[in-house]
Formats: C-alpha cells, sequence, structure tokens
C-alpha cells in the first residue's frame, strides 16, 4: 500500500469516527464481506471492524458511490471492482530493515543458535513486497548463514509477490533504507548489495537464490512446512481476537521445537492464550521462543 493511500485511508477514519456506525451498516458490511466469501472464496469476516470499514469507504468514495450495498452489487458483478477492493484490503506497508533494532536484536540473540543447525527454514509471513525477506536474507549472508537457508516470504496478494520478485524497488527510498541498515548492525556498505537501473535499486540476484515466494493466505491456508524462525509483523493487528487466535495456532503448529516467533511492534502473546507456550527472548522488540 502506498503512503498516499494510507493518508487517504487515514482521512476517512477521521470522518468514520465521527459518523458512528449503525445497525444497517453493521449488516451491508456483513452481507458485503459474507458476498465476497461466497463469490471469489476470499474470507475477510475476521479483520479488525474497523480497518475493514475504514477500506470499505475508501473503495465506495472512490467508485464514487453512495452506500457499502451499492459496492456490493459492484464487487458481485464486476471482477475489476473485486480486484480494487482486495488491493485495499491488502497491507501493503513495508520497508528494509524495518525497525532495525528488531533486526539487530535477531542478528545478537537469534543468529548464535542458528549456527549449530544443519539446515535453517524461515516463514515470512505477509511478506508484502519483500523488503523484509531480502533484509533477512543480507543478514544471514554477513553472518555465513544464507547457504544452508531456505527463506519462504508468502502474502495473499499475488501482485505483490510478483514485484518482490523482481528485486527492484525505489531509489529515492535507498537512502532510509541505507540508515535502517547500518542501525540494524550491518557490516558492510549497504550499496554493494545493489545496481541502479534508472530509478530503481536492483537488488543482486544472489539474495534471492534461496527465497522462495509464494501465495499464501493466513485465514484460509495450513501449514506447509516446519520452520526454525517464523516472521509475523503488524499483520495481526489487523484481525479480531478470533482470527488471531487462530493464526497463532497456525504458527505454532508451524514451529519446531525451540523455533522463533517475531511479531510486530504493536503485537504480543500477553494476550492470546499462547502466552504460556513460549519462552520471552527480547520483551522490546518481541521475539519469543516456543516451549
Amino acid at each position: 500500500m502506498t503512503y498516499i493511500k494510507e493518508a487517504q485511508h487515514s482521512a476517512i477514519s477521521s470522518e468514520l469516527a465521527v459518523e458512528e456506525c449503525t445497525d444497517l451498516e453493521r449488516i451491508e458490511i456483513k452481507l458485503l464481506l459474507d458476498g465476497i466469501y461466497l463469490k471469489y472464496g476470499l474470507d475477510f469476516r475476521n479483520y479488525s471492524f474497523s480497518s475493514i470499514r475504514r477500506r470499505i469507504w475508501y473503495r465506495i468514495k472512490v467508485e464514487k458511490l453512495e452506500t457499502v450495498t451499492a459496492l456490493l452489487e459492484r464487487v458481485l458483478h464486476d471482477t475489476g471492482t473485486m480486484e480494487r477492493l482486495y488491493a485495499d484490503f491488502s497491507i501493503n506497508v513495508t520497508e528494509m530493515f524495518r525497525d532495525p533494532s528488531f533486526f539487530k536484536a535477531l542478528r545478537e540473540k537469534i543468529v548464535p543458535v542458528l549456527k549449530d543447525l544443519p539446515s535453517i527454514r524461515i516463514w515470512h509471513a505477509g511478506c508484502s513486497t519483500g523488503e523484509e525477506a531480502y533484509s533477512m536474507a543480507i543478514l544471514l549472508y554477513e553472518e555465513n548463514l544464507y547457504e544452508k537457508t531456505r527463506i519462504y516470504a508468502t502474502d495473499m496478494n499475488a501482485k505483490v509477490l510478483e514485484r518482490a520478485q523482481t528485486r527492484k524497488f525505489p531509489l529515492h527510498r535507498m537512502k532510509n533504507y541505507t540508515s535502517n541498515y547500518i542501525n540494524s548492525g550491518g557490516k558492510n556498505a549497504f550499496s554493494e548489495y545493489y545496481t541502479t537501473e534508472g530509478d530503481y535499486a536492483c537488488f543482486h540476484s544472489k539474495l534471492a537464490e534461496n527465497i522462495v515466494f509464494a501465495q499464501h493466505n493466513l485465514v484460509t491456508d495450513g501449514s506447509f512446512n516446519e520452520f526454525h524462525i517464523i516472521i509475523c509483523r503488524n499483520v495481526l493487528i489487523y484481525f479480531d481476537r478470533e482470527l488471531q487466535e487462530r493464526v497463532h495456532q497456525l504458527f505454532h503448529d508451524s514451529l519446531a521445537s525451540s523455533g522463533i516467533l517475531g511479531l510486530g511492534n504493536r503485537e504480543g502473546l500477553t494476550t492470546t492464550t499462547f502466552s504460556n507456550r513460549y519462552l520471552e527472548i527480547d520483551k522490546k522488540e518481541k521475539l519469543y521462543q516456543k516451549a
């Protein structure tokens, strides 16, 4: 998701905060989400209501409609509208070495444990356009662990995965990404990892050799491997409590014994039924080890 769209969503959120959701609107939104599930098999019924409501109204305004029911009718009869709404529901805000202290904690506290493993499997769930997966590849390369690692980077949105596989990111972002890299404990010059192609930075193909990009929906899909590390940061905040529990069960089932779970800075385990199934490795950076 672009920052412009995020700002537009925030503006709509402010409008909605003033206008309280009516019983009729709740019925309309339920019918819309039920209709999307029945028609397209996409399940957004347990997403955070406030977040999904904001994104629905953003699409209503862009499509120049008046009601949720009008959007439902359009979505059921026009796949193009559904594709645009699907993009609105996909949360794609990310960056290289996002929250540098998180990656520094990985480097200092988790990497020493990985060195003893014969092979390493890592799952980046909700990887968006792939920046964090490539960040992990760089970190592991610098720690001489990349050759024995397989990184599975998944997202429900096929379009963002296509962008991730190009290894290209806007060149103007490299200043910020370089700062993140340095603050995360990076050991080389960040510019060594990419070449410039016009307005884009193209990261070296070597970094993608051990990354598998694949479509996976945390809401409807199950476990597909056993992992030593699962990273899912600031995705669960968009789910309601019931769905969060289901996803945590998926992660717990997918982690190897003593595996590591990394969550976002706005997430945690204290409010879930899984808090006693993990040991806290780093409270601030939300790193946990399967007990």
